[in-house]
Parts: C-alpha cells; structure tokens; sequence
C-alpha cells in the first residue's frame, strides 16, 4: 500500500467515524446513553451492529474516543507555548476548544458524560492518561529550557492533576448554571482558584535547583600561565 493509499484509507476511517459518533451523541442526548442500544445507532447510520464495532471497540468509545484526539492536540499546545511562560498559564491553554457546535449541543453532550457512570468513570480514566502526557511534557519543556525538575519532584504531576481538576470542576459548575456563557470562563474561573498557589510555588523550585547548584563540585581552577 502506498503512502497515499494509506492516507485516503485513513481519512476515510475517520470521517466514517466521525458519521458515526455524530448520530450517536444524537440519540444519546435524545434517549439517553445506557437506553440507546448499539443496534439504535447502527440504525441510524445505515450499517450493521458489527460493522460499528469494527470503528469503535465500545459504546462507550463512540463519545470517549474523541479524547485521544483531544490529547494530541493538547500536547502539540503545550509544545508550542512560549518559552518560560508560567506552567499555570500554559496549562490554561491546553482547554481551548475551537468547537464548531452550537454551545447548547456541546451542553448536552458535556451533560451526558457528567451523567452517566460508565462514560463518567471511562471519561476520568482517560483524563488520567492525558494527564500523564502533560505532566511529561511539563518536563521535557522545563529540562530543554535548562531548569530540569529533580526525578523526584512532583511539581509537573500536580500542577497537571490541578488544572485538569479545575477543568472538571468548571464543566460541573458550567452546567449547573445552565451553561450560559461560555465553557472557557468557567475554567478561567476554576482555574484562577489556584493560580496564587501555583504562583507561590515557583520560587520554591528556583530555591531547590539553586541549591542543587551550590552543592554541585566547583570547577577547577584554570592553570596559572607559565
């Protein structure tokens, strides 16, 4: 198979895909997600129970897969972020979504997630793993901007467990209120919580690598001229 061939296979993949997720948030929102049978969405795509499986390994990967998209485009986020920008603001960043749906849908699928055990529990489990991503990302930034985290230091892990805690808290808060304004001020919101927090935490690092530094080995002194 050429390399073309492989892109237009792929490309096709992902637009059945995405046929198929759209008709299934449908009937999701309509009916419900543990009342909507996986033969109700192959229905309403034109297609066999077991031709659906062959895209999506679960029901509940139909609305959960769309995450792992959702992590690459956070990662390629944070690797484009400034350098020396403070973590807690580019870590902000990671949650802005272009989304072309109208915010009343976007609701309702949030709702469905937030609502439902099984895609709830599929959701965080998922989140966990970006987070874990990030957190790494966190440190390869930090080592190639020469201030490296110690192995041990837990900064990047719980400023990356922070935000995306902030990031579920917003979505709770956003739909309590009836998610009338828009997603993003509620994690602007949630997020600026804990921003002195994050804030007051930096000193704290320079203060550990500066003491790394001071009990590294001087440098030998240069050879006087002869």
């Amino acid at each position: 198979m050429t390399p073309s061939q492989d892109t237009l296979r792929a490309r096709t993949r992902r637009a059945v895909q995405r046929e198929i997720g759209d008709a299934a948030l449908a009937l999701f929102i309509e009916r419900g997600f543990d009342a909507t049978p996986i033969d109700a969405v192959a229905a309403a795509v034109g297609m066999s129970t077991r031709s659906v499986f062959r895209y999506f390994a679960t029901k509940e990967d139909i609305v959960i897969g769309k995450l792992d998209l959702a992590a690459d485009r956070m990662l390629e986020t944070l690797a484009a972020r400034p350098p020396g920008e403070p973590v807690w603001v580019s870590l902000r960043h990671l949650f802005d979504v272009d989304d072309p749906r109208p915010q009343g849908s976007t609701a309702a699928i949030h709702r469905v997630v937030l609502e439902t055990p099984a895609l709830l529990a599929a959701y965080l489990q998922k989140l966990q793993e970006i987070q874990e991503a990030v957190a790494l990302g966190l440190r390869e930034r930090a080592a190639a901007a020469g201030r490296p985290y110690p192995a041990d230091d837990p900064t990047p892990r719980a400023l990356t467990a922070a935000a995306f805690g902030c990031f579920v808290a917003a979505q709770h808060s956003w739909l309590a209120s009836g998610a009338s304004t828009p997603l993003a001020d509620a994690v602007d919101r949630a997020m600026a919580t804990l921003a002195p927090a994050t804030e007051a935490q930096a000193p704290a690092q320079t203060q550990t690598q500066t003491q790394a530094q001071a009990q590294a080995p001087a440098p030998a002194p240069a050879p006087a001229p002869s």
